[in-house]
């Protein structure tokens, strides 16, 4: 049994880097201050959606991602893991998107792909961390849907049989095609690029970055690299529930909180002293 599975990736900021510039005066993250990196959890998504490959073959992994055209990096990172491609939902009107305005543009583009088995994506963005865009999207779609999967297990018979990671322990359920799988961070890590996949779609691009490209031959004869790029119309989507327009979460304020020490202790670590530092600490109530 062949499976058609779309993978849902963001291009996140590193929010291991962030700084006084990182965010806007309207709340929304200024992510050209940040580099831009693919998010954690939906690799371990790609990871999965690649071993279904494994076992299935015929299967196909087709990547879906919002944001600027830039985000067409990580279609490429994904092919160079084993993808067969990818799609960039890309438009000004889908700028400063909130969880809902979201799920509804990626929904409006899984319609338009048509043809699916399974939907995985991470758990959360680490730019956002609601967890909400997976069952959001399965909500709007109509589609049954597994949260905090850390294997999937099998797929027979139109059914998946996935693993949970819980909270307090580990739970095997199964689910009916096509569904929505979201994956968590302790599920396996995702395979290391090929490198022949990477000679094969180093020159993968989108119409955006081949507007910079003059090599318009080699795209017309290798179809493989070109990397689709959908807009609203694309998608046939409200203007009205897309971008900031279709986002009810505002952002009131933004505050910067820097930590500074005012003061410091030096320790030669004799016992005694660490002693007295714990008193001193209990004391003042930072422990105990």
């Amino acid at each position: 049994m062949s499976l058609k599975i779309v993978v849902l990736a963001k291009q996140v900021p590193d929010t291991r880097n962030v700084g006084k510039d990182a965010m806007k005066e309207d709340g929304t993250i200024n992510r050209a201050a940040l580099p831009a990196i693919f998010n954690p959890e939906d690799l371990n998504a790609l990871e999965q959606a690649l071993r279904l490959k494994e076992q299935h073959p015929g299967s196909t992994v087709t990547l879906l991602t919002m944001g600027p055209p830039r985000a067409a990096e990580i279609i490429r990172e994904g092919m160079f893991r084993g993808a067969d491609g990818g799609i960039v939902l890309t438009d000004r009107a889908f700028a400063g998107a909130d969880t809902l305005a979201t799920s509804y543009a990626l929904s409006c583009a899984v319609r338009k792909i048509a043809q699916y088995d399974i939907i995985i994506g991470g758990r959360q963005a680490i730019d956002g961390d609601t967890a909400q865009v997976g069952p959001q999207i399965a909500e709007k779609l109509g589609l049954p849907q597994v949260t905090y999967a850390e294997e999937i297990i099998s797929v027979a018979d139109g059914k998946a049989t996935i693993k949970r990671r819980l909270e307090r322990g580990v739970e095997t359920v199964t689910c009916p095609l096509p569904l929505v799988v979201t994956v968590n961070g302790s599920a396996d890590e995702c395979r290391p690029r090929n490198a022949r996949l990477i000679q094969k779609y180093k020159y993968a691009k989108s119409p955006s970055e081949k507007a910079e490209c003059e090599c318009t031959r080699l795209y017309d004869e290798r179809d493989y690299l070109n990397i689709a790029e959908w807009s609203v119309n694309d998608v046939d989507a409200d203007l009205n529930q897309v971008g900031m327009a279709g986002s009810p979460t505002k952002v009131k304020t933004v505050e910067n909180v820097v930590f500074q020490a005012k003061e410091s202790k030096r320790l030669d670590g004799t016992d005694a002293e660490i002693d007295e530092l714990i008193q001193e600490l209990i004391a003042n109530h930072t422990i105990g």
